[in-house]
């Protein structure tokens, strides 16, 4: 499985995921730059993503929302605040209302800092959330967020080695 640790710290107020693939940096940059590979490894396996907008640079927008089993949608977007190919990428992740992408303001919106380093078998992908207070760290821990996000990242070697 890619993901190698996980760490979470209510007191700094980051969520840490640590994975490692069998690809170059430039090849892992592309699944998040190819709207059409991401939607194959954003959310757990019983949740597709389909990202309606990408625009993976600097003051882009990304939509997206995943369908549950049952067919319900959960609406999301990332606002890109910083691209450095194929090192990785900054966002503000959020939560939205509904297919307009409001921005739901009851959940928690995190800064997220993904980076792609070149390692002697690949690359060493770290995924940083940072929230604005324990209390909305906490609350995406209970929702699963360290569960969801270890199944989404541990697809990626699948779409790598296809």
């Amino acid at each position: 499985m890619p993901v190698t640790d996980v760490q979470h710290d209510l007191d700094a107020l980051t969520l840490t995921i640590t994975a490692d693939f069998a690809a170059a940096p430039e090849r892992v940059w592309e699944v998040y730059a190819d709207p059409r590979q991401l939607e194959r490894v954003w959310g757990p396996p019983t949740y597709p993503a389909t990202f309606v907008d990408h625009e993976l640079a600097p003051g882009g927008r990304m939509n997206y929302y995943m369908t549950s089993p049952e067919g319900q949608r959960f609406y999301g977007y990332w606002d890109v605040t910083d691209v450095t190919r194929p090192d990785g990428f900054r966002f503000r992740d959020g939560f939205a209302l509904d297919e307009t992408f409001a921005p739901n303001t009851s959940l928690p919106e995190s800064q997220a800092d993904y980076t792609f380093a070149a390692t002697d078998t690949g690359t060493r992908a770290t995924f940083t959330t940072s929230y604005t207070s324990a209390d909305d760290l906490q609350k995406v821990l209970d929702m699963g967020v360290v569960e969801g996000s270890s199944l989404a990242i541990n697809q990626v070697d699948d779409l790598l080695a296809s």
